[in-house]
């Protein structure tokens, strides 16, 4: 998990946690504590095998992303991911491609297995203004905004919004609450926020303003990936 702003230089990432467990074992240990929704996102090339061994510890319960597209969604799907998710597939040149994203619902045979991926950043000359989908491990702005009209819009196509705080992933330093905002007031289909979030507070304040309709995923502040946040407190909540 690449940490701190993106940068195109790999050597300026740096990497909040690395493990020897198999991508297996973080599945069967969120399948005995019911926990669904959770992303198997493959991060480059050579990670298929360790996918669809967590997908397959997990029958249903988890979403893959990462190179997902119109010839590789339906193997996804039969290999035990409840939902795909898509983003540079659909957003690529900084532009949308709808006609991708329609031949994808059909794909999925409808769009209740298809999560849209609006990861976003605001661009750096104007810091208070709109949030942008952002692709290429997030350094590539596209020109699509997240607003309350084209969140309407692309409800109509995915089941859920998987939605990065880009500028705050990793960090650990608070959630974007204008974002969360946004997405709990403008949203009509369930939205998964990520991004900073560092303490059961912080999940707490998602789901005020967020008015119940926003829920969240915790990656490095889990104590399970290195951080101090009790995974178990995570899941009694």
């Amino acid at each position: 998990e690449s940490a701190g702003t993106p940068k195109e230089d790999a050597a300026a990432l740096s990497t909040n946690f690395e493990t020897d467990r198999p991508a297996a074992d973080f599945a069967r240990m969120y399948a005995k504590d019911r926990l669904t929704g959770g992303h198997v996102i493959m991060l480059g090339p050579g990670n298929a095998d360790a996918a669809k061994s967590a997908l397959q510890a997990y029958p249903g319960g988890l979403q893959v992303g990462g190179g997902i597209n119109n010839t590789n969604a339906k193997e996804w799907l039969e290999s035990g991911a409840s939902h795909i998710i898509v983003t540079s597939h659909v957003f690529s040149n900084g532009q949308i491609h709808m006609e991708r994203l329609k031949e994808l619902v059909s794909i999925c045979g409808g769009k209740e297995r298809l999560v849209l991926d609006l990861s976003c950043r605001r661009k750096p000359v104007d810091p208070q203004g709109n949030y942008y989908v952002v692709t290429n491990k997030w350094q590539t702005f596209t020109e699509y905004k997240v607003t309350p009209e084209n969140l309407k819009e692309l409800s109509s196509y995915c089941d859920e919004f998987l939605v990065h705080g880009v500028d705050v992933e990793g960090k650990q330093c608070g959630i974007l609450e204008d974002l969360v905002e946004l997405l709990g007031s403008h949203s009509e289909v369930p939205v998964t926020y990520a991004g900073g979030v560092r303490s059961i507070d912080d999940l707490d304040l998602i789901k005020t303003i967020g008015k119940g309709k926003v829920d969240a995923t915790v990656g490095s502040a889990l104590d399970c990936f290195g951080g101090k946040l009790s995974y178990d407190d995570v899941v009694e909540w």
